[in-house]
């Protein structure tokens, strides 16, 4: 896999999150110790998701629900 890191942030939620552009795949790490693999995500979702202000806002407003996932 070919990880690219994302920008250092702080999160209540979401201790940690990298991305596989190769296989659309984004790994998400959560503070409880819960780490989740969500499928098929376009780059610039993760990119959004990168950006975005609330890492634990934009997941639950764009990706989950919207994307295959199981716990990794």
């Amino acid at each position: 896999m070919a990880w690219r890191e994302f920008a250092p942030f702080s999160s209540s939620n979401v201790a940690a999150a990298r991305y596989d552009p190769e296989q659309l795949l984004l790994e998400v790490e959560f503070h409880n110790g819960g780490r989740y693999h969500y499928y098929d995500i376009p780059d610039q979702v993760a990119q959004a998701f990168d950006q975005a202000e609330s890492k634990g806002q934009f997941l639950a407003a764009n990706i989950k629900g919207h994307y295959r996932y199981s716990r990794a």
